[in-house]
């Protein structure tokens, strides 16, 4: 049975490379990604606290529970997302943040 140690060390190797993919990368939607994956990572970390912190002998399902809320944001997210990216591309006809500097057309 891994510990909760190995729980947040995985969460925080995805959240260092998720912050390092949106610092790094010009592509908007690798950096979409990379924000997908950062919320994966908080997502991981709040089973793992849920799931280590024993209460009267049962897991604490408190953070399980907010999981749902947190992959529920995540889709409308994503919806959203990547319509304003598909909008951006047909009218700029790139996806590279830099070329994205303004908001005008």
């Amino acid at each position: 049975m891994a510990s909760l140690n190995e729980f947040l060390f995985v969460s925080g190797l995805l959240f260092a490379i998720g912050l390092s993919g949106v610092i790094i990368r010009r592509n908007i939607i690798v950096i979409f990604m990379c924000l997908e994956l950062m919320l994966a990572a908080a997502s991981l970390t709040l089973v793992a606290f849920s799931r280590f912190h024993v209460h009267n002998g049962l897991p604490d399902y408190n953070g399980q529970v907010f999981v749902f809320f947190i992959i529920t944001v995540a889709a409308a997210e994503v919806a959203v997302g990547l319509a304003i990216i598909v909008a951006l591309y047909r009218a700029r006809q790139t996806i590279n943040v830099e070329d994205l500097t303004s908001m005008r057309g």
